[in-house]
C-alpha cells in the first residue's frame, strides 16, 4: 500500500523567518522598556500594592460626593461630546476633500484617478496628518497655558487631535465602499455633493458611525486623563482624591468611569442595528 506524503506548506519557511525577525527585533525593545515582571512579585512591592488596593474599598458613595460625582461626569460628556462635534465638522469636509472617491478625472480612466489630482489631495492629508500626530494630552497642556484651567482646553484638545483620525478613516471608509452609484450619478451630470449623499454616504453611513461612537468612547477616556493636567472632568477630580489619598471616592468614579465606556459600547451596538 502506498502513502503519500502530506503536502508541504509553501509559506512555512517565510512564517519561520518573519517569526524570527520579529523575536530579534522584540529582545532590543524589552531591554530598552527595562521591562522587569518579576519586580511585582517581590515581598515589598505585594505589601505596597495590597495596601493600595485596600484604601478602594468601600467605594464612597456619600450623597455630597454622589452630587459632585455626578457633575464631574456630565462635564466629562460634554467634554467628549463638543470635543467630537467640532472635530465632526473639521474632519468631514476634509475627507471629502481628501478623498478620490468623488474624482471626476476617474470617470474617464476605469476608476483610477489623473495622478495629478493626488497632488492636490496632499494638503489636505497632510494637514489631517499633523493634526493627528501631536497627542491630545499634548494640546490640552498647550491650550491649559492659552485658555486657563477648565473644559474649554479639553474640548479643543479633543476637537483638533480627533479631526485628524476621523478625517483619514473616514477618507478611507470613502475610498472602500461600492462607488459605482456615485460615478454614475457623476457621469450623468448631478453635482458632488448629491453624488456624495445619494451615492457614498448611504453605503458608507453604518461603518462611519460605528467609527465615531467608537472615538467617542475613546474621547471620553481621554478627556478623563487630560483632567490630570487640568482640563476638567472627572480626571481632575480623580487627582484631587489621589492627592488626598481617597481610595474610595477613586473607586466610584472608576466605575462610573466604566459605566461610560459600556455605555458607549451599547450605544454603538443600537446604531449598527439600525442601520444594517
Amino acid at each position: 500500500m502506498l502513502t503519500t506524503a502530506a503536502p508541504r506548506d509553501p509559506a512555512a519557511l517565510p512564517r519561520l523567518l518573519l517569526t524570527l525577525l520579529a523575536l530579534a527585533l522584540l529582545w532590543p525593545g524589552l531591554s530598552l522598556s527595562e521591562l522587569d515582571l518579576g519586580v511585582l512579585l517581590h515581598g515589598d512591592s505585594a505589601t505596597t500594592m495590597a495596601q493600595f488596593l485596600a484604601g478602594f474599598w468601600p467605594p464612597e458613595h456619600g450623597r455630597e460626593f454622589l452630587a459632585l460625582l455626578g457633575r464631574a461626569t456630565l462635564e466629562t460628556l460634554a467634554i467628549a461630546t463638543a470635543g467630537m462635534s467640532l472635530a465632526l465638522l473639521i474632519a468631514v469636509p476634509c475627507a471629502l476633500f481628501a478623498s478620490s472617491a468623488l474624482s471626476l478625472s476617474a470617470l474617464h480612466r476605469g476608476g483610477r484617478p489623473a495622478w495629478w489630482t493626488a497632488g492636490l489631495r496632499w494638503p489636505v492629508r497632510g494637514l489631517l496628518i499633523a493634526l493627528r500626530s501631536v497627542p491630545e494630552i499634548v494640546w490640552a497642556l498647550l491650550f491649559v497655558r492659552a485658555v486657563g484651567l477648565g473644559p474649554t482646553a479639553g474640548v479643543l484638545a479633543i476637537a483638533i487631535t480627533y479631526a485628524g483620525m476621523l478625517g483619514k478613516v473616514y477618507a478611507e471608509i470613502f475610498e472602500s465602499v461600492d462607488l459605482r452609484p456615485a460615478r454614475a450619478l457623476l457621469g450623468a451630470g448631478s453635482g458632488r455633493l448629491a453624488a456624495f449623499a445619494y451615492g457614498v454616504l448611504p453605503n458608507a453611513a453604518s461603518e462611519m458611525i460605528s467609527y465615531s461612537v467608537y472615538r467617542w468612547e475613546c474621547a471620553i477616556r481621554a478627556s478623563v486623563v487630560m483632567g490630570f493636567v487640568g482640563a476638567g472632568g472627572l480626571g481632575q477630580q480623580i487627582d484631587l482624591s489621589m492627592r488626598m489619598f481617597a481610595g474610595g471616592e477613586v473607586a466610584s468614579m472608576l466605575l462610573t468611569f466604566l459605566l461610560l465606556v459600556l455605555l458607549a459600547d451599547q450605544l454603538s451596538r443600537l446604531l449598527r442595528g439600525r442601520l444594517t
